[in-house]
């Protein structure tokens, strides 16, 4: 078993949901995968839009209240998909090699 993964959606109650499955192609895995990159893009799209709102003078408090709403909604999403796919990575980690930490650091110069 290659962990639990964490699902881009919640339960009925609320609480997180999360897959144990050791064929990252199955069905459920696919369309956890699906619905991520859906999330990814619409977070893309609504963050040109908030631009565009943003720089509009016309824009009243109930626009931009809508706005600051939906930026949420898009941020805890990616939050969750940001979440989801570094807990992957560190058991990816774990099953190579060297161990967790083995990867190498960003930057490569000296300090």
């Amino acid at each position: 078993m290659t962990g639990l993964r964490l699902l881009p959606w919640s339960g009925p109650d609320g609480k997180p949901c999360y897959l144990a499955s050791d064929d990252g192609q199955s069905l459920l895995n696919r369309r956890a995968d699906e619905i991520e990159a859906l999330q990814v893009a619409m977070g893309r799209e609504l963050l040109r839009h908030a631009r565009v709102l943003l720089e509009d003078r016309k824009a009243d408090v109930r626009e931009l209240r809508f706005l600051a709403e939906r930026l949420c909604e898009a941020l805890r999403d990616v939050l969750r998909v940001a979440e989801s796919r570094g807990g992957r990575l560190a058991v990816q980690e774990n099953d190579g090699d060297g161990g967790p930490g083995s990867a190498p650091e960003c930057g490569g110069g000296s300090a």
